[in-house]
């Protein structure tokens, strides 16, 4: 790992030339004219700044073998002089799923876990599950046994029957009927395994059994078999005084557009979560990313296999549709639908567009996103990842997205393979 840390100590030591994408980056060779191209990367995400779509961005993006863009713009929050630097900190809350995904397969490889046998095997509390098949009309929960175990094939792949409140209607209803009522489950299916896709919890529970299977913590884990391994030490669920200094503030953007920044929670000890809560950098996730383009490795250090990796980015859920959300709280998601008119499916890990993305990824990119609009994404046929960070309320904000969309397309313009 000589190299990546060496490259990000360069970071940190030049973080106050980093406020307006004028960082060093690694060579590497790229097409004619890519240089400039940079550039027009920087006017668009220093435009978008400029236009207050956005109160900063850190964005970056690299092949398997060097970093081709870094930019940092804007304020870490709107309302005080810190500017973004790329080594700032970020919330990217569910952006901790693929490195539980990629836990989990560690111990796949290691034969600890089983993708196809009960979970239950492993963390008791997923045993006999309850599904929802409605209400009657009083309102009360209507359940029955599931037809099928919850496996962790089925948990990385959102297809294990747990569904988020914040886009389900039934979470909502179930929670509210449930409230106070020991005899209910805290939380059912919301169908059989296997038989939808559904966004939810499922990432938690893989948490857990990674924590089973491994003997150590979810954080000790993380750090003792990835994190390190990568150089990633800026990741973390509880940010040190150092790490909170350099923190960007959520700004929430209100009816007319404005965006509000909130005061930042001071450092705490919080819980590990496989499926959300914790912190990260550019570098450090690029990091992450670089190495499963990579087939599992960077820089002398092997996370997994590259027929793990391979399979990780395979579609696993057959023709089930994924990846579009329909919020039930507007001021924390909107809709979610990345790439309309795309078909969408999942891998262990990831969302897959089948089709590819025009002026952008190819088919078999992998994605994904934190609530605090974060997202990334995986190219392997272009050999291209890249990595944008914001801090916004809510989800899928529409300037958030067309900037992430733009930032994308400028990357393909530069880097994109002849």
């Amino acid at each position: 790992m000589t190299g990546r840390l060496s490259r990000r100590d360069l970071l940190l030591r030049t973080g106050a030339m980093a406020t307006a994408g004028a960082i060093p980056f690694a060579a590497v060779a790229a097409p004619p004219g890519a240089q400039a191209r940079r550039g027009d990367i920087d006017a668009v995400l220093q435009t978008a700044v400029d236009a207050g779509a956005v109160p900063g961005v850190v964005a970056m993006a690299a092949t398997e073998r060097a970093v081709v863009y870094q930019g940092a713009f804007g304020a870490r929050d709107i309302g005080k002089p810190a500017k973004m630097s790329v080594d700032t900190v970020f919330r990217i809350a569910s952006m901790v799923k693929p490195l539980t995904s990629v836990a989990a397969m560690q111990l796949v490889e290691a034969g600890k876990l089983k993708l196809d046998e009960p979970a239950a095997d492993i963390d008791p509390t997923l045993a006999a599950p309850q599904v929802l098949t409605g209400f009657d009309a009083k309102g009360v929960p209507q359940l029955r046994p599931a037809r099928k175990p919850i496996t962790l094939r089925g948990l990385l792949t959102h297809t294990s029957g747990f569904s988020y409140p914040l886009w389900d209607p039934n979470v909502v209803r179930y929670l509210k009927a449930a409230r106070g009522n020991p005899k209910l489950p805290r939380m059912p299916l919301m169908f059989d395994p296997q038989a939808k896709w559904s966004y939810g919890g499922s990432l938690d529970r893989v948490g857990r059994l990674v924590e089973i299977a491994s003997g150590e913590p979810l954080d000790r884990y993380f750090r003792d078999h990835i994190l390190g391994p990568l150089g990633m030490n800026d990741t973390v669920f509880s940010v040190n005084d150092k790490q909170f200094s350099r923190e960007a503030s959520l700004h929430v953007r209100k009816a007319d557009g404005t965006l509000v920044a909130q005061p930042l929670p001071k450092p705490a000890v919080r819980t590990p979560s496989g499926g959300g809560s914790i912190y990260s950098t550019a570098p450090d996730y690029l990091a992450l990313l670089q190495a499963l383009l990579n087939g599992g490795s960077l820089g002398g250090a092997s996370i997994l296999r590259p027929e793990t990796v391979a399979m990780m980015s395979e579609n696993q859920i057959g023709d089930l549709e994924a990846g579009i959300l329909k919020t039930m709280n507007p001021a924390l998601s909107n809709d979610v639908d990345f790439f309309p008119g795309c078909r969408l499916r999942w891998g262990l890990g990831h969302m897959i567009n089948l089709d590819p993305i025009p002026d952008g990824r190819r088919a078999g990119s992998l994605t994904w996103a934190g609530l605090f609009n974060t997202y990334y994404w995986i190219d392997p046929a272009s050999r291209l990842a890249g990595v944008i960070m914001m801090q916004i309320l809510p989800f899928a904000d529409r300037p958030a997205l067309d900037l992430y969309h733009q930032f994308e397309r400028g990357v393909y313009r530069a880097f994109r393979p002849a």
